[in-house]
């Protein structure tokens, strides 16, 4: 194959977006919330088990976290997770136009 027929599509920062998911920015903040609640076990090697002994949250809720099946937590749900495993929780919302996020960069 030539290196021609390769066209580069800058992405917009959400993969969710990109693949036209209806609720993108809402995955998108579930994603990085779910890496953060993984990070947490997995610094303090804790098993949802324990998670679950130390949080009151049903270790169920942790193994979908683990495996990315987000799609039942609320953002708020995943606040609260995070808050009972004694983490701060910062926000920093930013708006742009959606048509700015839509370039392409030919190679």
């Amino acid at each position: 194959m030539m290196e021609d027929d390769f066209e580069l599509i800058l992405g917009s920062g959400n993969v969710f977006r990109d693949f036209g998911r209806p609720d993108a920015s809402a995955e998108q903040v579930r994603a990085i919330m779910a890496a953060k609640i993984i990070g947490v076990l997995d610094e303090r090697k804790l098993t949802t088990r324990e998670a679950e002994r130390l949080t009151g949250v049903s270790h169920s809720e942790f193994s979908r976290i683990r495996n990315a099946r987000l799609r039942r937590f609320t953002i708020d749900r995943m606040i609260t997770i995070l808050e009972k495993l004694d983490e701060d929780i910062e926000v920093d919302i930013t708006f742009k136009s959606r048509h700015s996020l839509q370039k392409e960069v030919h190679a």
